[in-house]
């Protein structure tokens, strides 16, 4: 059977690609399973520092397969099979490394789902977004109606979920769902730039504030102000901390650094 995604490692970051091209990368059982399982190697293997999350052949995801859907509405195995990519999303809600979905062409249905489960979105200038569920008669699923209205509002989310209407990246980025909209032939170099800069950054202060911004709307002021406490102590005894402050204090290159966008530049020569 061939693998339905393709796993590469270098420099600390792992490009986990989608790879049925012929149907834009669309989401069946095998490439389920196979994500749940990659995601998890990933987490474990600690020379990983960080994940791109894209797709083969100019497209990002199609949503689920829709050939796989037949006969199986509302059966017990349907449902199984929605708990089975439940645990990918949180797999990689909770995955304690940085997460970037670089996204080109159509991130349509559980495509869009999958994309919103990543710390940040690039999408090319042909990237196309769309909670296309409703066109078959479904709801959006795989956490969609969790992260979309955290990142765009009730209001947005609801037109978005009942029109299926498509989202071109550049409205996606006005609406903040996208971080940055590149050219589709610079979209992978500057996730990996991103990723490689994301990678340097302390292991423990990224996992604990992804965690804790996870709970934001759920936590009352109080309790989240305790669990920051409580972390913050923490890294102010990391070995990465002791060295950036000396670095600092040195005035030497900080070990981490956000990369610079082409956007950012045009924006300071302006």
């Amino acid at each position: 059977m061939t693998s339905s995604i393709h796993t590469a490692i270098a420099d600390g970051v792992a490009t986990l690609t989608l790879a049925r091209s012929q149907l834009k990368n669309a989401l069946n059982a095998q490439m389920g399973d196979e994500l749940g399982e990659a995601i998890a190697a990933l987490r474990r293997n600690p020379e990983v520092r960080a994940l791109v999350l894209t797709g083969a052949g100019g497209d990002f995801c199609s949503g689920g397969d829709i050939s796989n859907m037949q006969g199986s509405r509302g059966s017990e195995a349907a449902q199984a099979r929605m708990a089975e990519l439940h645990r990918v999303y949180d797999a990689l809600l909770e995955f304690d490394k940085p997460v970037i979905a670089a996204v080109d062409g159509v991130a349509f249905g559980a495509g869009f789902s999958l994309a919103l489960a990543a710390d940040f979105i690039l999408a090319s200038q042909r990237a196309r977004f769309c909670l296309s569920f409703a066109r078959v008669g479904l709801l959006p699923d795989l956490g969609a109606l969790h992260m979309l209205p955290r990142l765009i509002g009730l209001q947005r989310t609801r037109e978005l979920a009942h029109s299926a209407r498509e989202l071109p990246a550049q409205e996606a980025l006005a609406l903040g769902l996208v971080l940055e909209v590149l050219p589709a032939t610079a979209l992978h170099e500057r996730a990996l730039a991103l990723a490689t800069a994301l990678a340097q950054a302390s292991p423990f202060a990224f996992a604990k504030t992804k965690q804790l911004l996870a709970r934001t709307f759920e936590t009352d002021r109080r309790t989240l102000l305790g669990a920051e406490s409580s972390a913050q102590a923490i890294a102010l005894e990391s070995d990465y901390t002791k060295d950036a402050v000396g670095r600092f204090m040195r005035r030497e290159p900080a070990r981490f650094q956000w990369p610079g966008s082409e956007q950012n530049k045009k924006s300071t020569n302006a």
